[in-house]
């Protein structure tokens, strides 16, 4: 992972907020290699959607770029695929139609109906969600919904995966479950990740740098910090890890100590007294929405 696969340059943003202007970013720089996996972290309104939306070119950047792979990035695409927090599952297609929208969009050219129905189902294989294959969404739970689409994105088979706070809406149970599932898959399959967490537990177990976002306006990236945890990476046995717990305190020390004092409140960053990476057992709930392809909210 040492050439450079996708390349944020220079990257600052405006918007206009009727009539004046408002600064979200400001000369964002980062490298990502190939099958890396990225979590962006900082407190609410530090624009880590705005990057990630720049990169999924849902946004334009007023200066700087993105280059991913040789080529910039100037509008959406399926080689980016992005998990949003709220899913948008059609409600009146089953869970293999939802996928196949997906899959026949990128691949009705180049795949046969019978390659593409084995694709689907292949994907939806990875998510351990064949069993649902015919099931509406409203007949599945919210983690359920989280794994379709999921699928979804991975039958695109993107260079680039961004998620924006794709478990957030789950229950503890739930999302360690779908933790787990993101790290197989992405050891199996080598994908690059970008992905958006307020939960420092959470970025530390999954990612290869994380990097953490200064507060707004003018945002831009404060610190990256390497995790170097072996993988396979095993929750119970890293919860009293030392050196999970240094990365960990060196996450919480840039947010609270050297962000903490510019921001009103702290409460959007998950976390507690101790590590808390194997969940406790918490009562069953379908939450408001899970990720899928759609649209962020964050606009700072």
């Amino acid at each position: 992972m040492s050439m450079t696969y996708l390349d944020i340059t220079g990257v600052g943003i405006e918007f206009d907020t009727g009539g004046s202007k408002f600064r979200a970013l400001q000369n964002v720089n980062l490298k990502m290699s190939k099958g890396e996996f990225i979590s962006l972290i900082g407190h609410s309104g530090c624009g880590k959607s705005t990057v990630l939306n720049i990169v999924a070119g849902l946004y334009r950047a007023t200066e700087g770029g993105v280059v991913l792979e040789g080529t910039e990035v100037t509008e959406p695409g399926p080689d980016r695929a992005v998990v949003f927090q709220n899913h948008s599952l059609m409600p009146w297609l089953s869970v293999y139609e939802n996928v196949a929208l997906a899959v026949n969009q990128v691949f009705r050219r180049s795949k046969t109906r019978a390659e593409r129905r084995d694709w689907i189902e292949h994907n939806l294989r990875l998510v351990n969600m064949e069993h649902a294959m015919d099931k509406l969404p409203g007949e599945i739970s919210g983690g359920m919904k989280q794994r379709v689409g999921i699928a979804r994105c991975l039958a695109m088979q993107p260079r680039v995966l961004l998620m924006d706070e794709p478990f957030g809406a789950l229950d503890a149970l739930t999302r360690a479950q779908l933790q787990d599932s993101l790290m197989a898959i992405q050891a199996d399959l080598g994908n690059t990740v970008m992905m958006i967490t307020h939960d420092v537990d959470e970025a530390v177990l999954l990612s290869d740098r994380i990097v953490m976002m200064t507060n707004g306006p003018a945002a831009t990236i404060g610190e990256v910090l390497p995790v170097t945890l072996a993988r396979p990476r095993d929750r119970l046995a890293l919860a009293e890890d030392p050196e999970f717990v240094h990365l960990r305190q060196q996450v919480l020390e840039f947010l609270y100590a050297k962000q903490g004092s510019r921001h009103a409140s702290s409460a959007d960053v998950v976390d507690s007294a101790a590590p808390r990476l194997a969940p406790v057992a918490a009562p069953e709930r379908l939450p408001a929405g899970s990720g899928d392809l759609g649209s962020g909210s964050e606009a700072a």
